[in-house]
């Protein structure tokens, strides 16, 4: 199992080495719009699985958004630590961070 930073390490190889019949390439190749558009997509399916399907299913959904957001980021240049680090200091993260907090 990989963790989030050898996901997106695994797919900056891909990026780089650009290996034949690679799903990663392919998305890449797409651009941010498909991308987007792979990522809503996922979107919806997290939310229907969490919904009407089993947990596993809901995992399995999220795993694949988290993928389809990291090859985004690669796309965009977009360092895993800065991107979680620039989080930090959005509105939305602290509020839930606090809500967190006082739960």
């Amino acid at each position: 199992m990989n963790n989030f930073e050898q996901l997106f390490d695994i797919i900056q190889q891909r990026a780089t080495e650009r290996p034949e019949g690679s799903s990663t390439v392919a998305e890449l190749d797409r651009g941010v719009h498909g991308i987007g558009k792979k990522i809503v997509e996922e979107a919806a399916e997290v939310w229907m699985a969490c919904e009407y399907e089993t947990d596993d299913e809901a995992c399995l959904e999220m795993a694949q958004l988290i993928y389809h957001l990291q090859v985004m980021m690669v796309a965009k240049g977009f360092n895993p630590k800065i991107s979680i680090g620039t989080c930090r200091n959005c509105r939305s993260y602290n509020s839930a961070i606090k809500k967190e907090s006082h739960a």
